[in-house]
Order: C-alpha cells, then structure tokens, then sequence
C-alpha cells in the first residue's frame, strides 16, 4: 500500500547572541508542533537556491529613495546563489509585476527601473499577491519575499491579519521587511509605530527579519546581511504525528543547542496549516 504522508519543512536561521551558528548537526535540533515533539526525518545545511519576491513601494514618498534601494536589492540578488530566481513587483494603490521570474540582473535592473512615483500604499495586498504568485509559478521550494517601504498601509482590501493568514495558509514565504520609517515629516508618531508593527509582524510570523535603517545609506548593509541570514539557513524537515485530516493552525518551535554555546535562538515560521502546499511525498505502508 503506499499512502501520501505530509512532510513539514522549515528553513531556520540559527544565532549565538549577534553570530550566525554554521555547523550545527541533525542531532542539535529539536522540532515541537503543538508542544509535541517531532522526528525529524530531513536536513540539509547548503546554499539552496532560491525563489524571491523583491516587493518595492512605488509611492510618492519613495521618488527619492528608489536608486538607492533598487542598487541594494541588486547587490543582494547578485550575492545570492547563482541559481536563484527573482520576481519585483512594484506597489503603491496596486501591485505590479514589472519583471517576471527571472535569473537575468539585467531584467531586474529594468523592472526596478519602472518608477512612477503615486498614490497610497496597498502593502498588504501587494504581501498577499507576492505569496500567490510564489506559490503557484515559483521553480524552487524555498521562497522567499523581500518586502521595502517607507510607509504604512492606507489602500489594501486586506487587513495585516488577513495577510498573515493568507501567507500561512500558502505555507508561504519568509519575509524580510526594510522599513524606510526615516525622515518623513507627513508621518505621525502613531503612523510610524503602525507601521513598523505590521512590518515586525509579517517578518516573525513567517521566520524572517524586519530591519528599520536610519538612513538611506544603512540600506546596502541591511541587504548584505539578508543575503547571508537566506544562505546560511538549516532545512529542517519532518512527519507531523499529528494526521492532516486534523484541521487548525499548526503551531512550530525549534530548539537547537550546541556544544560549548549558550542558548541558541532558533528563527522559523511560527506554523502552518496542514494540506497547504506543504511538501507531499510517497511513503510506504508495512501491513
């Protein structure tokens, strides 16, 4: 008899304090779903290549910005794995793909090069629209959705909420949020700290990072350091004891430790829900 049993996948970024752990075994980790611990069945720790989203505010308020960020997401794509494949989508009252998948900079060049500056900022809808097209044309399993704006959200149909659910319904991509939140004089307090709530939780939810530069010269580094967390990453996979046919967000944790280390901050997808483009293999069933 053969069955279709649900693998689990999780990409994790390991950290001791500020520093990156590169040489941990399967042996280090531990996976809980729903406080149940798991067998883990998959690793892997190589530079997989990878599916990206690089999602651009197009809004007035960026005119002056763009250069320096459309030279930042190249130099990421370009310190990349060679193999990769990226999309940009442009957004302000509505997202646009300017390029399609590609591994050509030269066309990414010329898709972040679509600049007209207007209208508000449809974030949401632009993160939700991004996480459609990854899941349903992306080449490789592991996705990833680079997300840059200096605003916050006032012209999506969706809420935050809606937008990680959407996300984690499609056991969606990691994203990594730049928030431009720097000298705009339009934005209050309370816009601001709106804004970088959306952008902390959309990055956690999904296991990546959310990062605030001072100014605009920060944003080169920040696109470094994305780069290394995106190829330096465990691929940890396993069977929920869990059946799919149980409904429900699947809450993940992962533990790691080392030898001679501290305690070690494993960062993943918070969970999942089962039978939604999660990784679907064929295992044999003994009578």
């Amino acid at each position: 008899m053969r069955t279709e049993v649900e693998e689990v996948v999780l990409n994790c970024t390991v950290l001791d304090g500020n520093r990156m752990v590169p040489d941990l075994k399967k042996d280090s980790f531990q996976v809980f779903e729903d406080g149940v611990k798991q067998k883990l069945i998959g690793f892997q720790h190589t530079d997989l290549p990878v599916s990206i989203a690089l999602v651009v505010d197009n809004s007035g308020s960026m005119g002056r910005k763009r250069p320096s960020v459309n030279k930042s997401a190249l130099d990421l794509i370009e310190a990349s794995n060679p193999q990769d494949e990226a999309f940009v989508v442009n957004f302000s009252d509505e997202a646009v793909i300017d390029q399609d998948f590609t591994s050509d900079v030269n066309k990414l060049r010329e898709g972040l090069g679509y600049m007209e500056a207007r209208g508000g900022t449809a974030l949401f809808d632009a993160v939700a629209a991004s996480a459609d097209k990854l899941a349903a044309d992306a080449k490789h399993p592991k996705q990833v959705l680079i997300l840059i704006t200096d605003g916050w959200d006032n012209a999506s149909t969706l809420n935050l909420e809606q937008t990680i659910l959407r996300v984690q319904q499609l056991s969606g991509p990691v994203i990594y949020s730049i928030g431009l939140l720097f000298g705009d004089e339009d934005m209050s307090r309370d816009d601001i700290k709106h804004a970088r709530r959306a952008l902390e939780l959309l990055s956690s939810e999904t296991g990546g990072m959310a990062f605030f530069p001072k100014s605009i010269e920060q944003i080169d580094q920040i696109a470094a350091e994305v780069a290394r967390d995106i190829r330096n990453q465990y691929t940890l996979g396993y069977h929920s004891s869990k059946p799919s046919t149980v409904p429900g967000f699947r809450r993940v944790e992962v533990t790691a430790e080392g030898k001679g280390m501290g305690k070690l901050i494993v960062r993943t997808r918070t969970g999942y829900y089962p039978g939604t483009h999660v990784v679907k293999q064929a295992a044999a069933e003994k009578k």
